[in-house]
């Protein structure tokens, strides 16, 4: 071959290479800050009744009168409720404030001269709490004005407990704990979802108008409050004019670099400074050891979220400000934050900087290619970043509006087909609801104009705008053929469910930063991404420390004085909050070392038998101290003699199933127990209440079956029943009717009485007569409407919190039905479900291990650790703690914690007896008997109860008790 040839197949095969490299690694977009968004997006909600859009509109003639107007809060017409009291010179303050409990209401005579639109702020403490936002809602003259003016959110300060990072004994970080800050703070009245960026405008008539803020949650001392307007920020072309008016030069030879974990205050104890180990280019980094090197990430993510650092001006002049950030959460949409320098906007463009989806890290200097400039002066400064929507504001807005209004045709449709419509038949949809294809037309348009939006705005299709399309393409099908309509109705359901994630997955807004650079405008900035070699280093040393180092232990592991092992089964965040705790408190207070490891769930038993198990075990099912108690392996923990002081922490519905043989061998550390949710709109559409009782239920059951919608009574999965627990809804209904479940000292089942007949007989009956689902996703049927009402347990109050942001404010939940008694009174008992701690009987240290018990189940280890939890992973997981102190405290609105509480009253435990896993797995086969074999019930349940028994009496024989 000649060497033309051989030199010509070369530079081919080079073409291809650096071709194909071209094609995996494509060139970034612009590192400039700034995403290329379109000028702004108009929302469309139609279904805005009663919200602030329509209230504006309703005002829209209005002047802005530009007299601000001052009330002392000290100087207020009346309150309703206790606490309210008058405090001279509060937390520094120099004057009076009034302070405000957490419930009650409190209201000011406001005199306005001029009628017109008016902003509001308030000058606030807040007091000691639950460590939640505080929540008010506002009404004028005893109206509310607008929706959103019933949940007006107004924020503690968080900052990071210890000046510098801990580090255990082992080398690792430990991440900061996070602590309140309280200090006086003046706060606009601002939409608490972020969907509108400027503070609320409110309509004040002339005369003496009366203002009144309700607490839902948490106290707060008010200094004052004022109606004033809201200034318009100028742009950076009219800032850049001043600049040069006022002679003002870039500073020369300036570099000050702040890392972002050293943030000084933060508005949510959830932005915790974090440890990220994806690239050897953060700073502080190291290949093997847990380093604290950056903040925010999917933490940081809900609007309104704000972090603030200080930074010490050297000289007075023009700034640069860069960001080491990444965002690599969402693609397809921008992250949006807004930056205020002591307490004020620089510029307009400050107010939304969008910040583009990229995997690695990146160096973005705010304005791009031609950098904004900042006039900072000698000294000290507040640079603040919050999380906002921007652009995107009004977009969630209308897919919100679109859901809301697809979710009312669904109902519509659901009424005359139902659930399951026969797919044979032509229901004449587009003629009995009229206005069906015209509503399918509008939302394809509507949501259409959205994904063109995004696309444009981005510059790229993503699974964000997929989503959108999918919808929009089925609307016009159906709008087209609206015959096709029964048969796409579970395909519709579907696609509609999707727009609410897509709601709840673009409204979060994550970023992470490592650190922010203040610098002169000719200064040269890092590299913000690890070189290629940098990152085979890190790839390496990772595979190397995989070998080395102990994954399993938590935080310090050297021991002092005393010492015992304590395993949990649960998430690494929960292990290691709780090891914080115990470095913190409980091994200086004890000097008791602890030896946390982390576990799986199913590793217990096999090392117990082993005798390699540890002194003490967290979390664990309620059905186990019992089963360990029977072979001898745990303790008794009735010997100990405060053991009856630390018994009275706790229901004792939650100490039931724990009890065997006159002993007590765990102690609960989660109750959860069923309450009744129900969708208070729909249920007014149908002029419908939450019943009291089980009679009340029974005749709600034809309206709602009338419209093709169900009562939700939980069933529990059946692909593994071996530990089945009894049914919430027999075992609620049971107790309700003074029946049990056990009987002559739990030797055998009590299921055999006419008691326990008659009850199994009627909630078989929801089944077999009313038709009632035997599976349902209830939380996302609930967020349709077609599930209004139903009993679950209350935890899932966290998750439609978080999950369902559509339809908050429009649900609620209370006590579950009862059952009439010959007195007339009502009888709302229910089981509950635990989880314990339990002693080892093999624990080396029993004295030892019951002191670190009675620390763990404390009211204030259970109100710390629930807090930290609810700060580390946010509303959704808060902590159903069993210490009956300790509950109340958490962060519940108070009347949510009352409808708690009232349930909490009526609460029972079900007994753990030998061979008592047979009764749950049992009484499911004898329901599925009758529902699915409609076998007679008596008959189904009787006979089931002779396995039930026959189990009772071999595990009592092969332990040795008495029959």
């Amino acid at each position: 071959m000649s060497n033309k040839k051989r030199y010509g197949i070369a530079i081919l095969v080079l073409l291809v290479f650096f071709l194909s490299i071209w094609a995996f690694y494509p060139s970034g977009q612009p590192h400039n800050g700034r995403a290329q968004a379109m000028g702004g997006f108009q929302a469309v909600t139609d279904s805005d009744k009663g919200g602030y859009n329509e209230y504006l509109k309703s005002y829209s003639a209005d002047d802005r009168p530009s007299q601000v107007i001052r009330v002392e809060g000290e100087s207020f017409a009346a309150t309703v409720g206790e606490g309210f009291e008058v405090a001279d010179q509060p937390e520094g303050l120099s004057g009076k404030a009034v302070m405000t409990p957490d419930a009650g209401s409190i209201s000011w005579n406001v005199p306005v001269e001029q009628a017109g639109l008016y902003n509001i702020r308030i000058h606030y403490y807040p007091m000691e709490g639950k460590s939640s936002a505080i929540e008010r809602k506002l009404t004028i003259n005893d109206e509310q004005p607008f929706s959103g003016a019933e949940d007006l959110l107004f924020d503690r300060l968080w900052g990071n407990r210890d000046a510098g990072i801990q580090r255990d004994d082992r080398g690792n970080d430990l991440r900061p704990r996070q602590i309140e800050q309280p200090a006086w703070q003046l706060k606009s009245f601002m939409d608490s979802e972020g969907y509108y960026a400027e503070p609320y405008l409110f309509h004040f008539d002339k005369g003496v108008q009366k203002l009144t803020l309700t607490a839902s949650r948490e106290p707060m001392a008010i200094d004052y409050i004022e109606l004033y307007q809201d200034q318009a920020v100028k742009s950076y072309a009219d800032i850049k004019k001043d600049y040069e008016a006022e002679g003002l030069k870039p500073a020369k030879d300036q570099y000050m670099m702040i890392q972002a974990e050293d943030a000084v205050l933060k508005s949510s104890p959830t932005l915790y400074p974090l440890s990220d180990k994806s690239s050897p280019s953060v700073i502080p980094y190291d290949v093997s050891k847990i380093r604290v090197n950056a903040i925010g990430g999917v933490n940081w993510k809900l609007p309104g979220q704000w972090l603030e650092w200080d930074v010490d001006v050297q000289e007075d002049g023009l700034y640069q400000i860069a960001l080491k950030r990444k965002q690599d959460q969402l693609r397809g949409v921008y992250s949006t934050r807004s930056l205020m320098i002591d307490g004020e906007y620089p510029f307009k463009e400050m107010k939304q900087i969008p910040f583009n989806f990229d995997m690695d890290w990146k160096m973005d200097v705010m304005g791009g290619d031609e950098p904004y400039l900042f006039h900072l002066t000698k000294g000290k400064h507040k640079l603040r970043l919050s999380v906002s929507l921007g652009e995107i504001a009004p977009l969630l807005q209308t897919i919100e509006s679109s859901v809301l209004q697809l979710n009312e045709i669904y109902r519509k449709i659901l009424i005359i087909t139902s659930n399951s419509p026969d797919p044979y038949r032509d229901y004449q949809l587009e003629k009995r609801i009229p206005e069906m294809t015209e509503v399918f037309k509008t939302q394809a348009a509507t949501i259409k104009s959205v994904a063109d939006y995004l696309e444009q705005s981005t510059g790229e299709q993503s699974d964000k705008v997929a989503v959108l399309h999918t919808m929009v393409n089925q609307l016009e099908e159906m709008a087209a053929k609206p015959e096709t309509v029964a048969k796409r109705l579970a395909a519709f359901k579907i696609n509609v469910g999707g727009l609410g994630t897509w709601i709840l997955n673009v409204r979060v807004q994550p970023l992470t930063l490592d650190y922010l650079v203040v610098s002169s405008p000719e200064a040269k900035l890092p590299r913000a991404s690890a070189t290629f070699f940098q990152k085979v280093k890190h790839e390496l040393g990772g595979l190397v420390a995989s070998y080395t180092e102990d994954y399993d232990s938590i935080g310090n592991t050297k021991q002092s004085g005393k010492s015992i092992t304590v395993w949990i089964t649960t998430g690494r965040d929960q292990a290691q909050v709780l090891k914080s705790m115990i470095d913190e408190s409980f091994t200086p207070e004890s000097n008791i070392s602890v030896k946390l490891r982390l576990v799986p769930a199913n590793i217990l038993l096999p090392a117990t038998l082993a005798d390699e198990g540890p002194d003490v075990a967290m979390q664990i099912g309620e059905d186990v101290p019992v089963n360990y108690a029977m072979r001898k392996a745990a303790a008794d923990l009735s010997v100990f003699p405060d053991f009856k002081e630390v018994a009275s922490r706790f229901n004792e519905s939650a100490l039931v199933p724990y009890e065997f043989s006159k002993g007590t061998y765990a102690l609960p550390e989660q109750q959860t127990f069923p309450m009744l949710f129900y969708r208070k709109d729909v249920l007014a559409e149908l002029g419908l209440t939450p019943p009291k009782t089980w009679q009340e239920v029974y005749n709600m059951i034809s309206v709602l079956q009338k419209h093709n919608m169900e009562f939700w009574l939980p069933i529990d999965d059946v692909k593994n029943n071996a530990n089945l627990t009894p049914n919430a809804t027999f075992s609620m209904m049971l107790y309700q009717n003074n029946g049990k479940f056990y009987r002559d000292d739990d030797k055998k089942s009590a299921l055999d009485s006419d008691i326990s007949m008659e009850v199994f007989k009627k909630w078989t009956q929801f089944y077999t007569n009313y038709k009632f689902p035997l599976i349902a996703d209830f939380p996302n049927r609930f967020r349709t409407g077609e599930m209004p009402i139903g009993i679950a347990d209350y935890t899932t109050y966290n998750n439609l919190a978080v999950m369902a942001p559509e339809i908050k404010g429009l649900w609620d939940f209370t006590m579950v039905p009862g059952t009439e008694m010959p007195d007339g009174t009502v009888n709302h008992e229910v089981a509950s479900h635990t989880t314990a701690v339990m002693m080892l009987e093999n624990a080396k240290d029993k004295d030892a291990s019951w002191e670190f018990m009675k620390w763990w189940t404390s009211k204030e280890t259970q109100i710390a650790y629930g807090r930290e939890m609810e700060g580390l992973l946010g509303e959704a997981a808060r902590y159903p703690t069993a210490n009956i102190e300790a509950l109340e405290e958490l962060p519940w609105p108070v009347k949510d914690y009352q409808n708690l509480e009232s349930q909490w009253q009526w609460v029972e435990g079900i007994p753990q007896v030998p061979g008592g896993y047979f009764t749950g797995r049992h009484l499911d086969n004898a329901f599925r008997k009758v529902v699915n074999g409609n076998e007679n019930p008596r008959e189904a349940l009787s006979d089931y109860l002779l396995y039930i028994n026959d189990e009772i009496a071999i595990k009592r024989k092969e332990f040795k008790l008495p029959n």
